[in-house]
């Protein structure tokens, strides 16, 4: 973890008050910010941090099922990840967990060791994911500063045409299309071609027509 990085949290729902402390206290000493809850809707009642986090998840809840309750984060577009953990696994719910996306599906009594390994490929990721979303954010933050006409451009240079091509779609002369691709490159901050289409690519903007 980077020093400047806020720590991560992990959240455990599990109805099992002697389990919610024993996993609060074998992750607090090794110096895990926890956050324990009783059950799917007290977890739902506070607004997640804005830091990399993971779910430490019992598959067995009064009420809605550890499953279901995967099912509805999904639905919410709640992205953060699940370990599991039950007394009574079998393969199809297993199966269905991760097929789900789950980290990891763990049987009580589980080794602390392994509780802690999936935890922090849970917590990585989360931070992963964050900063994919971090970078696609400032790129279309970039992709707005564009003028419409840039926009357009922008589709039509990163699908392959060249700068005639582009004229003749668009109703300009070429020389106008070679100052919009400048204004692009140096807008996006695209360092090449291949760069632009990558950005491009993650943005899903680009124009079917070759």
């Amino acid at each position: 973890m980077k020093t400047n990085e806020p720590s991560p949290i992990v959240y455990i729902v599990d109805d099992d008050a002697s389990v919610r402390e024993g996993l609060q206290s074998l992750l607090r000493s090794v110096g895990l910010q926890v956050e324990p809850r009783g059950s799917a809707a007290e977890f739902l009642q506070k607004k997640l941090a804005e830091v990399p986090s993971c779910l430490v998840l019992d598959v067995r809840l009064p009420g809605l099922s550890g499953l279901d309750f995967q099912a509805e984060l999904a639905k919410a577009g709640i992205h953060i990840p699940i370990v599991f953990m039950t007394g009574h696994g079998d393969i199809p719910m297993t199966v269905r967990a991760m097929k789900a996306g789950a980290v990891e599906f763990l049987t009580k009594p589980f080794r602390e060791q392994d509780m802690l390994d999936a935890i922090r490929v849970a917590l990585e990721r989360d931070r992963s994911r964050r900063e994919n979303d971090e970078k696609l954010t400032e790129l279309r933050n970039l992709f707005e500063s564009l003028t419409s006409r840039e926009q357009e451009v922008i589709g039509f240079v990163t699908a392959g045409l060249m700068n005639k091509q582009i004229a003749g779609e668009i109703g300009v002369s070429e020389i106008t299309v070679k100052v919009h691709r400048g204004n692009i490159m140096r807008k996006m901050g695209a360092r090449s071609l291949a760069d632009l289409v990558r950005m491009a690519d993650a943005l899903g903007i680009r124009q079917g027509k070759s």
